[in-house]
């Protein structure tokens, strides 16, 4: 069986002999495998415990205390999501040691021969032809991260939007899943329940996911790299799920220019098809070596680059550029945004409702951020692509609809 455990260095493959094991040898497994001590370890099913800060808040999380629990009795299956806090440093095993097979008098292993005609080079074209962003959105996002983040901690959302048949990807709103930022890393402390309603809201709005944006902190500005290694294994990761060969990689960073002033700048990627394929293949080293230059990304086996064989490839190797445009999409984003410092509750629902009274009620609820509040509350599959539907073609929203809206944000 294999579990993957999701700890402040980002997602691992652990592999589990026996599934009848108990949380004490899977703690075993765990220092084994991983290098985290037995004694350090705080594991939860729960993926707030990497949101605990202090001895107390960990204390909370009970559910994996006893070592003489069977992994069984918690319903781990394959592939299922651990949560790791611990604390002190980790000591990272290197990857396999690998022998280079000389011309003659040395027997070559199937490993050898693949890494021999694993080239990575640099791609040219992109998939996608444009990106371009619904500027409500987009601004939305970057005052946010400008004004109360002030570029400090790292911040992240998926693009949803449309894909025309030329390649062209129009980004029409942001969803800024459950997460923790800090300077240098990004943790999607993804809820699925939410992401459902978001596809929901996306499928009625004739939207799909098409991309993943994130920022980049005031710190990381004076390093040498257009994206780290651990942003290139967070964007990879995301390009495989998404499964959209013109899925965009965003970059939001603040950049000060010749007079001292600091401007928000955008960027655009895609990730090349040969980092989606390494990744996807596994050759990606997916716990980061301490000391490893950020601008590099380390392989466990070794890949041609140029003329020679190695393990450490530029990460500018992995990025096509994508031309980036602007356009005024159909939603607004006025509403409150979900996962932010503040809970959005009905008193927001009344107060935008109020605003914006003198237009018709359909324009009134066209906000992405409006409609995961009010899909919380309706039924997914009738409820929320019908209301979503509605904003779509611009029709009159229901009678029945417009009175329980209505209800809802008086009720506050």
């Amino acid at each position: 069986m294999m579990l993957r455990i999701r700890s402040r260095d980002g997602l691992e493959r652990l592999k589990i002999e026996n599934p009848q094991s108990t949380i004490g040898e899977l703690k075993s497994q765990i220092e084994s495998q991983l290098r985290v001590p037995t004694q350090s370890q705080t594991l939860s099913t729960n993926q707030n415990l990497l949101l605990a800060k202090t001895l107390d808040d960990l204390s909370r999380f009970t559910d994996m205390s006893n070592p003489q629990t069977p992994l069984s009795s918690l319903n781990l299956t394959h592939g299922s999501i651990i949560f790791l806090a611990y604390d002190g440093e980790r000591t990272v095993a290197g990857g396999p040691l690998i022998n280079p097979a000389g011309s003659f008098g040395k027997k070559m292993t199937m490993d050898d021969l693949i890494a021999k005609q694993m080239r990575v080079t640099r791609q040219e074209v992109s998939h996608c032809e444009l990106v371009s962003f619904d500027r409500d959105a987009a601004n939305a996002f970057q005052h946010y991260v400008n004004d109360t983040l002030a570029f400090a901690v790292k911040r992240g959302g998926f693009m949803y939007g449309t894909v025309s048949p030329e390649g062209k990807v129009e980004v029409d709103f942001i969803y800024e899943p459950p997460q923790q930022g800090t300077d240098e890393n990004l943790i999607l402390l993804r809820d699925p329940d939410e992401e459902k309603l978001v596809e929901a809201i996306a499928a009625g709005l004739g939207m799909r996911k098409v991309g993943f944006i994130f920022t980049q902190t005031i710190s990381q500005d004076k390093k040498d790299f257009t994206m780290s290694n651990a942003e290139i294994l967070q964007a990879a990761e995301l390009h495989a799920e998404g499964d959209l060969k013109e899925w965009v990689t965003a970059v939001v960073k603040l950049e000060v220019n010749e007079d001292g002033l600091a401007n928000v700048h955008f960027e655009a990627f895609q990730m090349s098809d040969m980092c989606i394929r390494l990744f996807k293949e596994g050759w990606f080293e997916t716990v980061i070596p301490e000391g490893l230059d950020p601008k590099l990304s380390r392989m466990k086996k070794d890949v041609v680059v140029g003329v020679k064989d190695t393990k450490e490839v530029d990460n500018d190797f992995f990025l096509v550029v994508v031309k980036i445009s602007d356009h005024q999409g159909p939603l607004s984003s006025t509403f409150p945004i979900e996962n932010r410092n503040d809970l959005v509750t009905m008193k927001a629902l009344r107060s935008h409702l109020d605003r914006a009274k003198n237009l018709p009620f359909v324009k009134r609820i066209s906000d992405f951020h409006l409609l995961l509040l009010l899909a919380r509350f309706l039924d997914i599959n009738a409820d929320v692509p019908a209301l979503a539907e509605c904003v779509h073609t611009r029709s009159a929203v229901p009678e029945g609809y417009q009175l329980l809206i209505e209800s809802m944000a008086s009720a506050s």
